[in-house]
């Protein structure tokens, strides 16, 4: 109920939600499709007589549509590498918690190590080495972005592994597996459920940056950030070109940080 009393989270979360249906079902209201060039509009300012509200790119095509799409990348994007982060974390760090000993320590220096790497910077290469497509998009952001959770579930998991539930489901013969995963696990969630909730926001910025750079998400689809960049090459002829999808981009990220902001606040007093 703390969620309801929050104004902001509450208003963050309807926008969230009416961002989210106009990415699904907006596409299909516009009579032009992702890749279709008008050209008679090279670029077109918006106009609800030729059909494009949005207007259109350098390249003719309907800027309405392409941002819808993009939201719908970005969005994909942010959610996806996020789960992921939370399956690698939530797995690594409970295991190192609960095991311990020279395990725990094995593992964790692992950790410290991908921590001395720069987070872009490996995002970059392994971009580079394999390719960039949408699902290693999602592979490389939650590959990399597991770290900070695995150190806050390994915090959890020692400060659980020696309670009176755990030494009790030792003795009953419990499998450790099964122990990690009905024990361990569903009482860390608190601190973990507001991390991943702040790691969604984060996740769509890094991937936004990337795709700015070109090393994001490729043609024909494109994303949020990939508009930014090619709006910004045209600010000062097609100021619409970049301020439309930097404005979705921007709604898009305050509605996620003040409802992460709210979820840590109602895990917190837990």
């Amino acid at each position: 109920m703390h969620l309801l009393h929050h104004r902001a989270a509450t208003a963050s979360a309807v926008i969230l939600v009416a961002i989210a249906l106009l990415a699904i079902i907006g596409p299909h209201f516009s009579r032009y499709s992702l890749d279709q060039i008008d050209w008679n509009y090279l670029p077109g300012a918006p106009a609800l007589a030729n059909g494009h509200w949005f207007g259109t790119d350098a390249s003719g095509r309907d800027l309405f549509v392409r941002t819808m799409i993009g939201l719908r990348v970005s969005l994909l994007v942010g959610l996806a590498a996020a789960s992921v982060s939370f399956v690698i974390g939530v797995t690594w760090g409970a295991t190192a918690g609960y095991l311990g000993g020279h395990i725990d320590s094995f593992m964790m220096r692992f950790v410290d190590v991908l921590y001395s790497l720069p987070y872009l910077f490996f995002v970059i290469v392994l971009t580079v080495v394999f390719g960039s497509n949408i699902y290693l998009m999602f592979i490389a952001l939650g590959a990399v972005g597991w770290l900070t959770m695995a150190r806050i579930v390994r915090g959890q998991t020692l400060a659980l592994r020696h309670r009176e539930f755990i030494a009790a489901a030792v003795l009953a013969g419990v499998p450790t597996s099964r122990i990690i995963r009905r024990h361990i696990v569903p009482n860390v969630m608190g601190p973990v459920v507001a991390y991943a909730a702040l790691a969604v926001p984060q996740v769509i910025l890094y991937e936004s940056f990337l795709s700015f750079l070109g090393l994001g998400v490729q043609e024909p689809l494109t994303s949020l950030g990939r508009l930014v960049a090619e709006g910004s090459a045209e600010m000062e002829s097609s100021p619409w070109m970049l301020l439309i999808p930097a404005a979705f981009l921007s709604a898009l990220l305050l509605c996620l940080n003040f409802i992460a902001e709210a979820v840590r606040e109602w895990t917190g007093k837990q």
